[in-house]
């Protein structure tokens, strides 16, 4: 945790929009968005997460703090997506039925974007059956998922059975702070799920397949 990061943090806080932006400008030699998610908002937020468990913060002072988060980077995805050309390789994002945490799917739309890839955010706590409808008609080449709570992990492990019989078997994409106990991913669908730790590892594994290299399913 920076100081740069408990700065922010405590700025979204106390809802001050413009000093947050103006701060993470102050910071950004560039529209860079990778390390505004992966090293500024997401310490923010998890230092947010740890008052809240603490007692330090109220419920209304995190829905604050996020909603103005969730501001942040839909400006940062508008002020990057002019210009956006090429790779339209399709991904679904969405949390599992039940996970209200959305900032980090959100975060890592904007990463799939930023490699010319065609987006659909279906948002937190989507139903397992509309998924697996939207996943069928649209037939993305990949479905990323996230879950942030350990109680997640049945309806994560559900989602991947099912989600891996639909159209074009997409590869799955797990993602969250419940990524690093995915250890069913052989049993729920083989060949067909990765786990990604944090956004750095998603920007890795995003260069390595525009190269063909390292990937599975649609990219191999």
């Amino acid at each position: 945790m920076t100081d740069h990061s408990i700065k922010l943090a405590k700025l979204l806080l106390s809802g001050e929009e413009q000093l947050a932006i103006s701060h993470i400008h102050s910071i950004l030699t560039e529209n860079d968005r990778l390390t505004l998610y992966e090293d500024l908002l997401t310490p923010a937020m998890t230092y947010i997460g740890q008052l809240w468990e603490r007692n330090e913060i109220t419920v209304a002072d995190e829905h604050l703090a996020t909603a103005i988060c969730d501001f942040i980077i839909s400006d940062f995805e508008f002020r990057s997506s002019i210009g956006e050309q090429g790779n339209r390789k399709k991904v679904m994002l969405f949390g599992v039925e039940g996970e209200e945490h959305y900032i980090g799917l959100k975060m890592a739309a904007a990463v799939f974007q930023e490699f010319g890839w065609s987006v659909r955010y279906l948002g937190p706590n989507l139903p397992l059956r509309h998924a697996e409808t939207a996943a069928n008609v649209w037939q993305p080449d990949v479905i990323a998922m996230s879950a942030a709570l350990s109680y997640r992990l049945p309806m994560l492990k559900q989602s991947i059975q099912v989600l891996s019989h639909t159209a074009g078997q997409p590869t799955l994409l797990i993602g969250g702070r419940m990524a690093p106990l995915v250890h069913f991913e052989k049993e729920a669908a083989p060949g067909q799920v990765i786990t990604m730790s944090n956004l750095r590892e998603l920007q890795s594994w995003l260069a390595l397949a525009e190269k063909g290299v390292g990937t599975i399913n649609a990219f191999s």
